[in-house]
């Protein structure tokens, strides 16, 4: 049985966490460097892009290993890589196209990236008990999971189990991401799209959408 902890125990704990600065502080403020966050959005509503965007901006603090089971290495992510400047992070970034097996055999690797983006949860084929099971596996990493969503919901009840287990949640619309988890910053918005923002949320004032 694991000792039970004081009210002293917990407030004198330190906690690793990411030092965000700028635009990234105000919406997310300073969260935790192990866990889980969550990601999820409707097609077309800039998701991948804020995704590359994060991904980049962890790459200041970590090794991170993104496993694009949805895509691959197809022409789209090679685009994307493009488009938000990757090559300067290339040292710090792997990219993989893992089942869950595969992926958990590579993280007990000695030295093995301490951030995983895995896109999409959907593809990865997991039970709820699964996905507890892999984040028991390995507390001292970040998991960054993405999911398609039916509405404003996340897709399939494993996924939205996922979300409210989640730290940091993370909704995509309208070129803008949402804090809508534990960490918040001044504002809870990140514009990851603003050309797709500033149209899209222009249109929704007029009644558009």
């Amino acid at each position: 049985m694991k000792r039970a902890l004081s009210v002293r125990d917990i407030l004198d704990k330190k906690y690793r966490t990411f030092p965000f600065e700028g635009k990234w502080r105000e919406a997310f403020g300073e969260p935790e460097r192990t866990g889980v966050w969550f990601i999820w959005g409707n097609s077309g509503n800039g998701k991948s892009s804020f995704v590359m965007q994060l991904c980049k901006e962890l790459c200041k603090y970590d090794r991170v290993l993104f496993d694009s089971l949805e895509e691959g290495s197809c022409l789209t992510v090679q685009n994307s890589l493009k488009i938000h400047g990757m090559a300067e992070v290339s040292r710090r970034l792997s990219f993989i196209q893992d089942d869950m097996e595969a992926l958990k055999a590579r993280l007990r690797q000695h030295k093995s990236p301490g951030i995983v983006i895995v896109d999409s949860f959907q593809y990865t084929r997991m039970s709820y008990r699964d996905y507890i099971a892999l984040k028991e596996a390995f507390p001292d990493k970040l998991f960054i999971f993405t999911s398609h969503a039916n509405g404003k919901v996340p897709r399939g009840d494993a996924a939205v189990g996922v979300m409210y287990d989640a730290t940091l949640k993370v909704w995509v619309e309208g070129g803008v991401a949402f804090s809508k988890g534990r960490f918040k910053g001044s504002t809870g918005e990140y514009v990851a799209y603003p050309e797709l923002a500033g149209r899209y949320w222009a249109d929704r004032d007029k009644g558009k959408i």
